[in-house]
């Protein structure tokens, strides 16, 4: 590339997307800066010191289908670190742990007659087989699954599950956004009986430490503690950053923080444009974290519909990567912040958890808690509701030189390490065909 066409490109976010995005741009002979305002890269992948372990803030898993991962793992050498586990699912239901996940279990399920759970596994299977997902993207998921199973399997397996994730929310979601969160697991078995997840040697810090030692290998630069405090914009064009009072002069920015700072940090945005992103709702999340002497089961993933049991479910991170050598429970308290649960304590959430837990397990005692941490994060989930993809604004912004996305963008499909690979090329392709010259 010459320097007529080599252009100076910063980055706002150091997760995963913004992390594949300065990737991206490098390849392309382009000079990166990345921005970030936490002291680590990673974001929600991110990991923390809890009582000597280093683990994530937020539990993540792969799949079968993460086929844009596989390929990031392949080109940074570390498709070696990959390990496949069979995993098992629990369902809490009428006050005991039952099986989920397979065929036999759902059989075998407490809760359901044979009808309604044949209903059940068509919907299952019909999820499985979409290849298109747009059709589904302007139903209702919850009036989708009904129509498939009935409401009284609705109110046993999903109710519960929807109104602890998204309250207020639960009936305008779209179809298309469900539908492929089953599909994923779905197709993530080794056969009809295993589901099989993934998770790599070190966990997410493996393939986070190689990403930013590919960057600045290659002559980009990762700013810690450095969020920027606006972008600034002449004659309808991007024309550099504000950093503590500094202006810097770049071509372009792309962001990957979420799309609602976009107004704030470019005032210059078109109203419309600024209303569009507004539009665009998150629930935040409050997720505990549990360090135990001995597992609670050998599930990877309970689910619960339980009266007086406020979480949509555990998950034993452990039963899927085993490398701490001690049991590791997730249990994540979604809700919007006005919800009156949302001003309590990290410290009352987390017994709130523990008081769960001899529900799950009769044998569990508080003693067996080794270590407990409480983490917040504003935008864990994107409110989908029917019409999303009409919704989302455009990567490239009225601004020249300006493009966004975040994990809004990964619709319809869940929130992973993959979706950030895939919508980062995306949004690289759009930013460096669109830059002005």
């Amino acid at each position: 590339m010459n320097l007529e066409t080599r252009k100076h490109f910063v980055v706002l976010g150091a997760g995963p997307m913004g992390l594949m995005a300065a990737m991206e741009l490098l390849k392309g002979g382009h000079e990166v800066d990345l921005y970030e305002r936490d002291d680590r890269i990673g974001g929600m992948s991110a990991s923390f010191d809890f009582d000597g372990l280093e683990i994530e803030r937020y539990y993540h898993f792969i799949c079968k289908t993460d086929f844009a991962l596989f390929k990031l793992l392949d080109e940074l050498n570390l498709s070696h670190t990959l390990r496949w586990v069979d995993t098992y699912m629990g369902y809490f239901h009428r006050g005991k742990l039952q099986d989920w996940g397979n065929p036999v279990a759902l059989l075998k399920f407490d809760g359901l007659g044979l009808i309604r759970k044949f209903r059940y596994g068509l919907h299952a299977l019909r999820a499985k087989s979409v290849k298109d997902w747009r059709p589904y993207d302007k139903l209702l998921a919850t009036q989708w699954i009904k129509k498939w199973i009935g409401q009284r399997a609705y109110d046993v397996l999903w109710k519960n599950l929807f109104e602890l994730k998204l309250f207020e929310y639960t009936d305008r979601i779209s179809a298309a956004w469900i539908g492929t969160r089953i599909q994923r697991v779905a197709k993530s078995r080794r056969n009809l009986m295993h589901e099989s997840l993934g998770y790599l040697q070190g966990g997410s810090a493996t393939l986070l430490r190689a990403m930013e030692h590919y960057i600045t290998e290659r002559g980009g630069r990762i700013h810690l503690q450095s969020g920027i405090e606006r972008v600034e914009v002449r004659d309808g064009r991007v024309a550099g950053i504000v950093v503590n009072g500094t202006e810097l002069s770049c071509d372009a920015v792309i962001s990957t923080a979420p799309i609602q700072y976009v107004p704030r940090l470019v005032p210059e945005l078109p109203r419309d444009f600024a209303a569009r992103i507004e539009a665009i709702k998150n629930i935040p999340v409050a997720c505990v974290i549990l360090k135990l002497k001995q597992p609670l089961s050998r599930n990877f993933w309970t689910n619960i519909n339980e009266p007086g049991i406020e979480i949509p479910g555990l998950i034993e991170y452990s039963n899927l990567n085993p490398e701490s050598g001690v049991s590791i429970v997730y249990a994540p308290f979604y809700m919007p912040k006005t919800h009156p649960k949302w001003s309590r304590s990290n410290d009352e959430l987390i017994d709130e958890v523990i008081g769960y837990l001899p529900h799950i397990n009769p044998q569990f005692h508080v003693e067996w808690v080794l270590a407990r941490h409480c983490h917040r994060y504003d935008f864990a989930q994107t409110i989908c509701p029917p019409g999303f993809y009409d919704m989302l604004p455009p990567m490239r912004t009225p601004v020249d030189g300006l493009f966004m996305a975040d994990t809004a963008y990964y619709y319809p499909e869940d929130r992973s390490i993959n979706e950030s690979v895939n919508v980062a090329r995306e949004l690289t392709r759009v930013a460096m065909a669109g830059t002005p010259k």
